[in-house]
């Protein structure tokens, strides 16, 4: 009696489906947790942009015998190279690049640097945004 023997030279549909299903539950379990990541990034970015701010603040505090700037733009090129720009998540507000004037006047909402050079305040610089970052908390906050 004869036997054929057939040598398999590929895959089943049934191992291809079961890849498929596979690789789809890992997308669907991967995606949801990158999905996020540029918006993390951003706030990483402006919060170490705020201490770098905050550093130089603390440098010409100490370099003027006390006195705090009175404005983050007075303490160009001496104490900080340029002022860094706020890059919130996409959810806020517009984004103000480095460069621009990054410094409100009075406190509101519009997504850039806030500092008021009072000493009564002691040199605080926040974010002039009033939004929740990611991990709840208000951005004006940092």
């Amino acid at each position: 009696m004869l036997r054929f023997h057939r040598k398999s030279k590929g895959f089943t549909l049934i191992e291809l489906m079961i890849v498929v299903a596979i690789i789809g539950i890992l997308a669907a379990i991967a995606i949801p947790r990158f999905a996020n990541l540029i918006d993390r990034a951003r706030e990483a970015r402006t919060q170490g942009n705020l201490g770098s701010v905050r550093s130089a603040m603390a440098i010409c505090y100490g370099a003027t015998d006390g006195t705090w700037p009175a404005t983050i733009l007075a303490m160009v090129p001496t104490y900080i190279d340029a002022v860094p720009g706020v890059l919130l998540p996409s959810a806020m507000h517009a984004q103000v690049a480095p460069g621009d004037s990054t410094e409100a006047a009075v406190a509101g909402d519009v997504g850039n640097w806030f500092y008021n050079g009072a000493a009564a305040i002691g040199g605080v610089v926040n974010i002039n945004c009033t939004h929740a970052a990611s991990g709840g908390e208000l951005v004006n906050t940092w």
